[in-house]
């Protein structure tokens, strides 16, 4: 916690509390709660509140014991906060990807959070009588495990935890041997030049093979992802066969994908949630 952080006087607003907390933390990069309860003579119940409030702002990030900020620069996030970042967006965009998925059918869904929120969905549904999911996701095995009408093919190599992922070439192997109608795939960033792209280039890499493997690729991006350049591309723009996303996507982007012949599907928008597909009319 640095000087500036100790110096600040007890007794402020709560509105003007949080405009501080935000800046502690956006200029150091992190900070404690018991640290912040003890700055601003409050306790440490009411740091947490302010803490969801500044987070709900999307102006710092939760931690366990305290907050983090949100610059672009930050390392990557580990599973269970990512989870929780634009979590509604994430709900709505996997529950419109999964009316994508027909039983028969063998699919990739990749360690994103939204694929876990596929994941979810899918399992939700009763009628599955041969769904095969392949991933490199630990989360998404465990859900899905034992899952009536569900055969889970687990991708082998090293262990990531910060993703709850399987990463390395050792996962290869499979594609060679199942044949994928449909690829779900998350990133940390969107653009039409440069396409999907992630943080980290193990990651990058077992996404480029779920890729290569499947007859059609569909996005599964919130609109934090959009006009963002992660490290590692792993898919072009023109591989996809559509794009799942929320209301908040840029329109111009959205446009220029759908004038590629690329279906985008923005949940939240009314009349555009196209649970069944209709946004996809055209598409590759």
């Amino acid at each position: 916690m640095t000087a500036k952080a100790s110096n600040v006087p007890h007794g402020v607003f709560a509105r003007e509390r949080q405009q501080q907390i935000a800046r502690i933390v956006e200029e150091t990069g992190r900070a404690r709660v018991t640290e912040l309860a003890g700055s601003f003579g409050v306790s440490a119940v009411t740091i947490r509140k302010d803490l969801l409030i500044l987070e709900g702002k999307r102006r710092v990030i939760r931690t366990h014991g305290g907050a983090i900020a949100t610059g672009d620069s930050r390392p990557e996030l580990a599973f269970e906060i990512r989870e929780r970042l634009q979590r509604d967006e994430k709900v709505g965009i996997a529950a419109a990807a999964a009316g994508r998925i027909g039983d028969g059918e063998s699919i990739v869904l990749d360690a994103s959070t939204t694929a876990l929120y596929i994941a979810r969905h899918l399992k939700a549904r009763e009628a599955w009588h041969g769904l095969t999911v392949v991933t490199n996701s630990i989360r998404i095995a465990s859900e899905l495990a034992g899952h009536p009408g569900v055969t889970v093919l687990m991708l082998g190599g090293r262990v990531r935890w910060e993703a709850l992922s399987v990463v390395g070439p050792l996962g290869d192997g499979v594609f060679r041997r199942v044949n994928v109608q449909k690829a779900f795939v998350g990133a940390a960033g969107f653009t039409i030049e440069a396409g999907l792209s992630d943080a980290m280039e193990e990651e990058a890499q077992i996404k480029r093979s779920m890729v290569g493997a499947a007859h059609e690729v569909y996005a599964v991006v919130d609109h934090t992802k959009w006009g963002r350049m992660a490290s590692a591309t792993f898919c072009r723009t023109d591989r996809l066969a559509g794009v799942f996303t929320d209301s908040g996507a840029p329109a111009a982007m959205v446009a220029a994908l759908r004038e590629m012949g690329i279906g985008v599907t923005e949940t939240g928008r009314p009349g555009s949630a196209a649970v069944d597909g209709r946004d996809f009319q055209g598409a590759t």
